[in-house]
């Protein structure tokens, strides 16, 4: 997917102003989040674009049973209604879609990515007082409900398949080699999903190097998470000198590198080098 237009930058600075103070709230909103990095994705997602993939959440939570018993008859419920009924589920081919991580994308399509899939499956299920929250195993979101000593995962790529006896194992193992460990079960705070989704992005762009303009947004997204890793500054000058901003480029490599230098001189000097070079590049 290309969006057909980028947001303006207006338009974008909005977008980012309340991201920011979404995920600075004492309560951030998980779909509001998704859908400020879909609008900030796609221009043609303005406010009522946006308003209207809520009304499609709080629709389907609509169409669930009015509180259907204990983890698993919720687990059954969502997977009646959002895999069976609704065609909720993704492909192998989904990974190579920007608009796979994008959520009222996936509303649309109804194909996504295992965690965007699963923030269908959250919201919808928290919407209607499901006892669910998102699981972030290694390289396959997945959704649980219940506490732990019940708890009832379901896998939304395969439609809300529930997972018993050894799948959690099978997921984990094919996705990392390693085995599972009852830590990788634990409730994923949103934040740690909104985090997880721009990294899927910032990779999706990685290997496109034309599409360096979604990587560089990915990246300044991430920035304004009240937690994220300082080397994500190094990333975004990078992506400046990529696309040919080279005195913005090189201002964040050396504001890198006085970071940097607290721990490692030779490794800030190096950075430092960088941005030397880059500033040349204007000569």
């Amino acid at each position: 997917m290309r969006p057909p237009y980028p947001p303006s930058p207006e338009r974008s600075a909005e977008l980012r102003r309340r991201f920011a103070e979404e995920a600075r709230s004492e309560r951030p909103d998980l779909s509001q989040l998704c859908l400020l990095v879909g609008a900030e994705a796609d221009g043609a997602l303005d406010e009522a674009g946006i308003d209207a993939a809520q009304m499609e959440l709080d629709r389907l939570a609509g169409q669930l049973p009015f509180r259907p018993g204990g983890p698993m008859s919720w687990a059954t419920a969502l997977h009646h209604l959002l895999g069976a009924r609704e065609g909720f589920c993704g492909s192998p081919a989904d990974y190579q879609r920007l608009e796979s991580s994008l959520l009222h994308e996936v509303l649309r399509r109804r194909r996504g990515l295992p965690i965007l899939l699963s923030v269908v499956w959250v919201e919808v299920a928290r919407r209607a007082g499901a006892p669910v929250y998102g699981v972030a195993l290694p390289g396959h979101f997945v959704v649980g409900f219940g506490p732990e000593d019940a708890q009832v995962l379901v896998d939304p790529f395969d439609g809300g398949r529930v997972l018993t006896g050894g799948d959690a194992e099978v997921l984990v193992a094919g996705a990392t080699g390693a085995p599972l460990d009852r830590s990788m079960l634990v409730p994923a705070a949103p934040l740690e999903v909104v985090s997880r989704i721009l990294n899927n992005i910032r990779a999706w762009a990685a290997a496109r190097p034309e599409r360096s303009d979604v990587a560089l947004w990915a990246v300044e997204l991430s920035l304004l998470l009240p937690s994220h890793p300082a080397r994500l500054r190094y990333e975004r000058a990078h992506l400046l000198v990529q696309r040919g901003d080279f005195l913005r480029g090189a201002a964040e490599l050396e504001a890198y590198a006085d970071v940097v230098a607290a721990a490692d001189e030779a490794a800030a000097e190096r950075v430092r080098g960088q941005a030397r070079v880059a500033r040349a590049m204007l000569n």
